[in-house]
């Protein structure tokens, strides 16, 4: 193989960097994960991940880790209710819904990502990640890399795969072409214990999904496995609105009559989020890579997930794709097909970067559709079709 007697670093603990090296770990690779987390513990995971048959579900197949994967999937999480901003309810599939199950091409099941994160962390050789590895630059040494990290420590790899999100430290030794602002601005807030603190949307849930679209912006929730919630309002917004917009995200008062003021057509009921999530709550401007980018293939630099594409929620593919791209890369660094490190990352990008260019449009898209005007009677179109 390629990678024999090769180090392999991955930088980056998320679902892409994670499978990436159990999939490398079963044909015997030498790969160590650098994440800037303190622990597995150190923060709040999102909300719940569906994974697709062709790209999430595929590699967690090829990890073999589907029957661990089945023993902590959420049974009909990917319900749903589709409201108005009077919260009254327009489509609901929770009596009507077809149970599928693996297997059904169009099964998505639903995971925690914390469970998710576990379930791939427990499946690696112990010591295969190295937490608190903040990563701050790479150096070129004896046809390798010199990594460094915030506190101080370093280390060497033969190949290093970045894994390191959207806002990634690595792309830019690998290509200079930066993601573009799609306007979208999503407010992210995480309720814990839902049935007793927030009691009103937790009987809407019923552990599924809320998308209420109104006046070109939304509210989009889920329940977590736990009984948190977690929940995004989406809205159209300049791109330095998150740092101009004068709040303080650590008071719920302050970000709850920000709430009422720009929804102000919106249901009392959804006050119940805001006045008792956690805080601080967390702006997240929405950026997508250009379709059309390329880069020169480097002989033991490239990346997976987000670092690569990044790309706005609204298909529900961005997991996926990491997922996608670890198991792709891990197949092709791996090959015999490939006579160098050089022509097998080649060969990955191509075919993630033409892949990841139709996601990016389609989700593109669908954003663009979810905070129009009419977006109610678009996405009831939508999935009464479906």
């Amino acid at each position: 193989m390629l990678i024999n007697n090769k180090s392999i670093a991955i930088v980056g603990g998320g679902p892409g960097g994670l499978t990436l090296a159990r999939l490398l770990q079963l044909k015997g690779a030498d790969v160590k994960v650098y994440e800037r987390d303190f622990d597995k513990n150190a923060r709040v995971q999102g909300s719940p991940l569906d994974l697709h048959d062709r790209s999430g579900l595929a590699a967690i197949r090829k990890a073999e880790l589907l029957e661990e994967f089945k023993n902590n999937f959420l049974p009909g999480a990917d319900k749903k209710l589709i409201m108005n901003e009077r919260a009254e309810i327009f489509f609901s599939d929770h009596d009507t819904k077809v149970e599928e199950n693996f297997g059904h091409e169009y099964f998505r099941p639903e995971i925690d990502r914390g469970t998710l994160r576990k379930i791939l962390l427990e499946s690696l050789q112990p010591g295969t990640v190295v937490w608190n590895s903040h990563f701050i630059s790479i150096e070129k040494e004896n046809g390798g890399w010199n990594l460094y990290f915030k506190n101080g420590s370093s280390a060497y790899a033969d190949i290093v795969i970045a894994s390191d999100g959207a806002n990634s430290k690595i792309r830019p030794y690998i290509t200079d072409i930066k993601a573009f602002y799609s306007g979208v601005i999503m407010l992210e807030g995480n309720i814990s214990n839902a049935k007793e603190t927030a009691p009103n949307i937790n009987a809407l849930l019923k552990g599924g999904k809320i998308m209420a679209f109104g006046n070109g912006k939304n509210l989009l929730m889920g329940q977590k496995g736990n009984g948190d919630i977690g929940f995004y309002a989406s809205f159209k917004a300049d791109e330095s609105w998150s740092s101009t917009n004068g709040l303080d995200y650590s008071n719920k008062e302050q970000v709850l009559e920000w709430f009422k003021i720009n929804y102000p057509e919106w249901n009392h009921i959804w006050y119940e989020l805001f006045k008792n999530s956690e805080v601080p709550f967390i702006p997240r401007p929405i950026y997508c890579m250009p379709f059309d980018q390329t880069w020169e293939t480097l002989p033991n630099l490239t990346m997976i997930g987000d670092a690569a594409h990044v790309m706005p929620p609204f298909a529900g593919e961005g997991a996926n794709m990491a997922m996608l791209d670890a198991l792709e890369l891990s197949e092709c660094l791996t090959s015999e097909k490939y006579g160098s490190l050089t022509s097998a990352i080649s060969a990955y990008e191509k075919n993630m970067q033409t892949k990841a260019s139709i996601a990016a449009k389609e989700s593109l898209e669908n954003g663009e559709l979810m905070h129009s005007e009419n977006a109610l009677a678009t996405m009831l179109e939508f999935f009464n079709r479906h």
